[in-house]
C-alpha cells in the first residue's frame, strides 16, 4: 500500500477507533515532551510490526488478509501513531497537559456523532 492510499479518508475500523481511544486515555495529563516520547515508542512499534510481517512472508500491511489478520493490528498501530502525532502537534504550543475535554478534534467528533444519531461516545468509545 502506498502512503497516498494509506492516508486517503476512510471509515475507521473498530480496531482503529479503539487504538485512538487508548492513545487519548494514555495521553491524558501528558506534557508535550511525554507525548513526543510516546510517539517515538509507537513509531518503533509500528516499524517492528512492518518488519515482522515482511519476515513472515505475509502480505504487505494494509492489504486485506481476512478477518482479524495482520491488517487489523497494522491498521490499529497506524491509527495509534497518527493519534500520537496529532496530540504531540496539539501540545507543541499548548503549554499545558493534554485533555480530551479541551481537544477540539475530539469534541468535534463527539458533536458530529451526536448530530448523526450515533450512540454517545466517550472519547470515541461506543
Amino acid at each position: 500500500m502506498t502512503d497516498d492510499a494509506a492516508n486517503e479518508p476512510h471509515v475507521p475500523t473498530e480496531a482503529e477507533r479503539a487504538a485512538r481511544v487508548r492513545v487519548r486515555e494514555h495521553a491524558t495529563g501528558m506534557s508535550h515532551h511525554e507525548a513526543a516520547e510516546a510517539l517515538e515508542a509507537a513509531e518503533r512499534e509500528l516499524g517492528q510490526s512492518e518488519e515482522a510481517a515482511g519476515e513472515a512472508g505475509e502480505e504487505a500491511p494494509g492489504k486485506p488478509s481476512g478477518e482479524g489478520g495482520p491488517e487489523r493490528s497494522y491498521g490499529a498501530a497506524r491509527a495509534a501513531v497518527a493519534e500520537w502525532r496529532r496530540i504531540t502537534e496539539l501540545l507543541f504550543d499548548h503549554g499545558g497537559p493534554y485533555s480530551p475535554d479541551t481537544d477540539a478534534f475530539v469534541q468535534g467528533q463527539l458533536t458530529a456523532r451526536a448530530a448523526h444519531g450515533h450512540p454517545k461516545y466517550d472519547l470515541g468509545r461506543p
